[in-house]
């Protein structure tokens, strides 16, 4: 325990009397310690006769055991008592040394006591008290005795200064940095370094970077502390070129760089992703060819995993000689941010096998990994593991619990996992809330967040947003509002992002028009922005408006993406208009989108709408990438234009390029087949869906009865909606109904309506369809009893509408609609025609119940 102080207290003995033969042992030394402290004679008296038996001595002795002992208040007090039976305790230089010893050791009371006994003080005395409560986080305490100070003194010295400043800057005390900024330049320590380096990291800790420039400009003397000071204020600020040109300024001078420094660019580079300059900082250090210690390195892993140099960051870590802790930590963080979740996973298992203890940091990562590959059991065993090492009930770690049981489709397990945590906040919410989405657990969600709100827990962007998204798929408009109020009352939707969400749900819940107020109230609009309001046009069908929308685009100086152009080409594919979408195509050829996978679909998709089978077949060829939609785009394209080989041909080409077919691919394929009546090549792709791992659904079963009925084997068809193992949808005895309609078989076209009409009584096609049968037939009684129970049912019929394109403008018209400018015109035409036509035999009135 007394070690190096004992031999300390040897050396100095034998510099003291340089006749002795041979300097005291350790044991000797120690008993000496022993034997003054309770005598107030010199004890080397026995030892070393020649001594001077002096209070100098005393003193010299005192002073070297405090400096010597180990940071012990036992030990300090032990001297203390020392110094008084002495009779020293009104030395100021021993007092003032105690007052440093019960610093070191964190006795604040006893320092204080101690100053507030001395009869007299120095300016060490003082500074020595300050810089204590400065050090210990008593900045207020600091600079009270600092006020005490200037009462009494007049002139401070830099060090005591320097370290006032710093209080104020861990107080973010603005108005009393100032001040002493004043009493600086008024005292003339402006130029004194340790003073400049304080003021520097005060106003950049304020934000005033500008001040903190001039102070570091006016400095005619600058250490280390005081580059690395300014650097670091302008690389916190985002000023990372500045930082980088301020050090290689400093390499010009003197001043070498320290660790700090080196840090503190790295970590200001991480933050900004800013990867040339940060291989810059890496470059300096490799040519310093100083070895770089462990913290150095650790943040050096974590700039390259941020700039996403995954395997720059692992080369890094495997060149290092030390490793601690927080290099295992920033690796497994740095692969689960970059998705590389396996290599996190393995580099766990690697720390856990060396004997390492994964720290609530690294398992968090590891449980987020676990969740992102959804691998249940593994996260089960890193769920035991966090047990095992005491780290379950921290809060990082119950949140990542929870996501992970949410993506791994085990909801009880998240649950439990958030019954469990004492206090909860709203990253754990969140957390479950969004866990309630993933399984379709909607109003479970908005009962969380009830739960949330009535334990005043206060709601983040990330609520916000996860709760818009459940309200727009309930399609909930007064929901939606409620949440919109409350993103103005909690600050939140003045921002871009949360604007888009918002135009993008009233859209869903078909109110565009408060979607168009919400994008009206922005002031600065991102193209982000934009391309929600267009998709929410294309949504509510309004294509037209989406097309002026984005003649207003033009006019801004936000440039259209690949998002943009797609919904545009949505819209030219909706309006059926070749003539705008050959714009678009044009304006993606200039600049330079037309290869992108995304706008390959779209156009490929436009062009089928449009008729333009040859177009569409070009655009697929020249496509670099053909993802599955691609494929699924063409042969869609096919099969609306009945050319079924073509379709179940390119159907065969997808499996043979190594893409996996998915349920839109399989409607493409049946679709073909219905249209041309494939019976038993379509029944043979229905079968073979379950080797792909889909599961037919409703669409797929609408394609087969379509197909048995366009063959004429309605009874196959009923017996096949009989056996379906969902329950079948209106739309599938619908299917049946129009394949009855075709073949006049009134009796089970009967029973297809009333089973589509029990279904889904508001629909007006299955009235439609019957009531064709019944006019095919000649059974206008049945039309008419059939037409009385719509109405009696409140069932209205869809509007009827066609539009078509001349002379580059597009005219529609809807059925019993006069708003067109030239109504008159067109009515007189059809008056002339009708007289035309009944002039060559044919009866207009004598017509089924069509669909216009």
């Amino acid at each position: 325990m007394f070690s190096r102080a004992m031999r300390k207290l040897c050396r100095i003995s034998w510099q003291f009397n340089s006749s002795c033969p041979k300097p005291l042992n350790e044991n000797s030394a120690q008993s000496l310690f022993r034997r003054f402290t309770v005598s107030s004679s010199s004890p080397l008296e026995e030892h070393y006769p020649s001594t001077p038996r002096t209070r100098t001595t005393q003193r010299h002795y005192l002073s070297e055991l405090l400096f010597s002992l180990a940071n012990s208040a036992l030990h300090y007090k032990e001297v203390h008592s020392q110094v008084i039976v002495s009779g020293f305790q009104s030395n100021i230089f021993l007092n003032n040394v105690l007052i440093q010893s019960y610093s070191k050791a964190g006795c604040l009371e006893y320092a204080r006591t101690l100053f507030d006994k001395m009869p007299k003080r120095d300016i060490i005395t003082w500074s020595s008290l300050i810089t204590m409560y400065t050090q210990s986080g008593y900045y207020e305490e600091a600079l009270l005795l600092f006020s005490d100070f200037i009462s009494s003194y007049e002139d401070p010295n830099e060090f005591l200064l320097a370290s006032v400043v710093s209080c104020c800057g861990r107080l973010g005390s603005a108005v009393k940095g100032a001040q002493l900024h004043c009493f600086v330049l008024k005292a003339g320590f402006d130029q004194f370094v340790y003073v400049g380096t304080s003021l520097i990291d005060f106003y950049s800790k304020g934000g005033d970077v500008g001040a903190a420039r001039l102070i570091f400009d006016d400095l005619s003397v600058k250490s280390t502390a005081t580059w690395t000071a300014i650097i670091a204020a302008c690389a916190n600020a985002g000023k990372s070129e500045l930082s980088l040109q301020l050090l290689r300024n400093m390499l010009e001078t003197d001043v070498v760089p320290d660790n700090y420094m080196v840090s503190s660019i790295l970590g200001a580079c991480s933050l900004l992703e800013y990867l040339e300059g940060g291989k810059e900082m890496h470059a300096y250090v490799l040519r310093r060819g100083a070895k770089m210690d462990v913290t150095v390195t650790n943040v050096l892993i974590d700039f390259y995993m941020k700039c996403g140099k995954v395997k720059t960051a692992r080369k890094v870590f495997d060149q290092m000689e030390v490793i601690d802790t927080i290099s295992w930590t920033t690796m497994i963080s740095g692969y689960m941010q970059n998705s590389s979740d396996w290599e996190a996973i393995s580099m766990f298992r690697d720390m856990n096998s060396l004997g390492w203890t994964l720290d609530r940091f690294a398992c968090s990562s590891v449980l987020i990994s676990c969740g992102s590959l959804e691998t249940l059991d593994l996260g089960r065993q890193v769920h035991a593991y966090t047990v095992k090492a005491n780290v379950d009930s921290d809060g990082f770690v119950k949140n990542s619990l929870i996501d992970m049981y949410s993506k791994c489709d085990s909801f009880g397990d998240a649950r439990k996992a958030f019954d469990c945590m004492v206090n909860h906040d709203v990253i754990s919410y969140n957390a479950l809330i969004e866990a309630c989405l993933t399984q379709d657990r909607l109003y479970e969600a908005f009962e969380l967040f009830a739960e949330m709100r009535d334990n005043l827990i206060l709601p983040s962007l990330l609520t916000f947003v996860s709760l818009l998204g459940a309200s727009a798929s309930l399609f909930s408009l007064e929901l939606s509002t409620q949440l919109h109020a409350l993103t103005i009352k909690f600050g939140f939707s003045a921002g871009m992002f949360v604007c888009s969400i918002l135009i993008d749900v009233y859209s869903k819940c078909s109110s565009v028009k408060d979607a168009r107020q919400v994008f009206n109230e922005i002031n600065e609009k991102d193209i982000a922005v934009w391309n929600s309001m267009l998709f929410g046009y294309i949504q509510q069908c309004e294509n037209e408006e989406a097309l002026k929308l984005f003649l207003k685009l033009q006019h801004c100086l936000q440039k259209p993406n690949t998002l943009t152009f797609v919904a545009l080409i949505a819209s030219s594919s909706n309006l059926v208009s070749l003539l705008h979408g050959l714009q678009f195509h044009n304006q993606i050829v200039k600049v330079g989108l037309d290869f992108d996978p995304h706008v390959t679909n779209a156009l490929v998709d436009m062009y089928s709408k449009c008729g333009s089978l040859e177009e569409a077949q070009r655009m697929f060829d020249s496509a670099l990438q053909r993802d599955i939609a691609c494929w699924n785009s063409m042969i869609s394209t096919y099969a609306q234009h009945g050319e079924a080989k073509e379709a179940i041909n390119m159907f065969e080409k997808m499996i043979n390029d190594g893409h996996k077919p998915n349920n839109v691919t399989f409607v493409g394929v049946l679709s073909a087949c219905s249209h041309v009546g494939l019976v038993e090549e379509g029944l043979h792709h229905f079968s073979s869906m379950s080797r792909y791992g889909i599961e037919p659904e409703t669409e797929h079963y609408v394609c087969i009865v379509s197909l048995l009925g366009r063959a004429g084997k309605l009874v196959e068809a009923m017996q096949f909606i009989e056996q379906m193992p969902i329950p079948p949808a209106a739309i599938v005895w619908r299917s049946l109904l129009g394949a009855c309609r075709e073949a006049g078989h009134i009796d089970l076209g009967k029973y297809a309506a009333s089973m589509a009409i029990s279904i889904d009584p508001k629909d007006s096609g299955s009235y439609i369809l019957l009531s064709n049968i019944f006019a095919s037939k000649g059974m206008w009684i049945n039309v008419k009893k059939l037409r009385e129970k719509m109405d009696s049912n409140g069932v209205l019929k869809e509007t009827g509408c066609s539009w078509i394109e001349i002379n580059n403008e597009v005219h529609l018209f809807i059925a019993r609609d006069q708003s067109h400018h030239q109504t008159d015109l067109i009515y007189s035409f059809m008056e002339l025609l009708i007289r035309h036509v009944k002039g060559m035999g044919y009866d207009p009135e004598d017509t089924t119940f069509s669909n216009e």
